[in-house]
């Protein structure tokens, strides 16, 4: 009895060769799935803990992708993780991601404030407006566009310290000038100049501070230094700007340059405000002092020790220590003129008349022209 035939269809049968295909075909096959996560209670960190190597990164890449709320965060650590390795695609991809997340946050939220701006506008509230082209001017200031930001400052009112930094941020000093001198004849600080208001004592600060700030950079040293020795030490606390330390370096190094004896001694060692600054930086208030005492080789020292320290210093330049140690070597040889004066007048050595045509000009004393004179007669 003969066997029935089967038939089998092999058409779509796999070869034996082609059973690693490629990975990628089922990849394009796969139906993309676009879902938004809102509102998540995931521990960020805690899950990101329980992976490591690459998966830890793909992970918190799919976080980022799902999650516009977790986005920057998982970013910035997605970044961070990808730093130890030497995977510069995905550091790439990771920070262009990070970068265009952060350019729409800031987008939405200029949006945000240009719209209150204009309700704030619209109700004719003269204190929402100016508050709201303080909002304007701290985004544009925090994204870095400082030429927008000053603009928003300068509209908020006629002047503002927020403007005045600004200012000094894009090393405008007519503008820092300007700010300053509106700010001191206004009559609130005018009126309590003389007062020991908190409020009104940091204001000042601030003023002086920006004033020295811009006469440094004009290299007009002596009015620098006025400036800042009026700052107020337990109001100094704006790091925006500069730090007591500053204060101290740029105070002390443009009153060297530029103050005598007597000033030094009245308007620095005498200081008592000053010295709560030089208390900050050692080294300027041993400088100082060395220069006060004549001890010009130690003060030199100390000078090209803090120039090397501060060379690359933004607001210095290093022109000021240049203006200091040039100081102390002109100090130093009249120190040295002096003395060598006092030694010709003390052993009374009489120096003669420039010599002739082959003579020899010599120092005598006045005792040996008498022992000579004697023994010719």
């Amino acid at each position: 009895m003969p066997l029935p035939v089967q038939v089998f269809n092999f058409q779509g049968a796999v070869e034996p060769m082609q059973i690693d295909a490629d990975p990628q075909e089922d990849q394009q096959n796969a139906p993309d799935i676009n879902y938004v996560v809102e509102n998540p209670t995931l521990d960020l960190e805690q899950f990101a803990s329980s992976y490591s190597g690459l998966m830890r990164i793909e992970r918190l890449q799919f976080i980022a992708e799902h999650c516009p709320q977790l986005r920057a965060e998982a970013l910035k650590m997605a970044l961070s993780f990808v730093q130890r390795t030497f995977n510069v695609d995905v550091y790439e991809e990771i920070h262009r991601r990070l970068t265009d997340a952060t350019r729409k946050k800031a987008l939405l939220k200029l949006e945000k404030l240009d719209t209150d701006l204009k309700n704030y506008k619209g109700n004719s509230i003269k204190e929402s407006i100016r508050r709201g082209h303080d909002d304007l001017g701290d985004h544009y200031l925090d994204c870095g566009d400082l030429s927008n930001a000053l603009k928003c400052y300068s509209r908020a009112r006629d002047y503002c310290t927020s403007a005045k930094h600004v200012s000094v941020y894009l090393q405008n000093w007519s503008h820092v000038h300007s700010y300053v001198s509106k700010a001191e004849s206004t009559p609130e600080i005018a009126e309590q100049r003389g007062e020991r208001d908190s409020q009104n004592q940091s204001v000042l600060t601030k003023l002086k501070c920006a004033a020295g700030l811009a006469e440094l950079a004009s290299r007009k040293y002596k009015p620098a230094a006025k400036c800042f020795l009026q700052a107020s030490f337990d109001h100094c606390d704006f790091p925006e700007l500069l730090s007591p330390s500053n204060v101290a370096v740029y105070g002390g190094m443009c009153a060297l340059a530029t103050f005598d004896r007597q000033e030094l001694q009245k308007n620095i060692i005498s200081s008592s405000s000053f010295k709560l600054f030089l208390e900050l930086e050692p080294q300027v208030r041993d400088i100082i002092f060395k220069f006060y005492e004549s001890k010009y080789a130690s003060c030199l020292k100390l000078l090209d020790e803090m120039k090397i320290l501060y060379a690359r210093d933004v607001d210095q330049r290093g022109h000021t220590f240049q203006k200091s140690v040039h100081m102390g070597k002109e100090f130093q040889r009249r120190a040295k003129a002096m003395i060598l004066r006092a030694a010709v007048l003390r052993n009374q050595i009489h120096v003669k008349s420039p010599p002739r045509e082959g003579s020899q000009g010599e120092l005598t004393t006045a005792n040996s022209q008498t022992t000579r004179m004697s023994s010719t007669m």
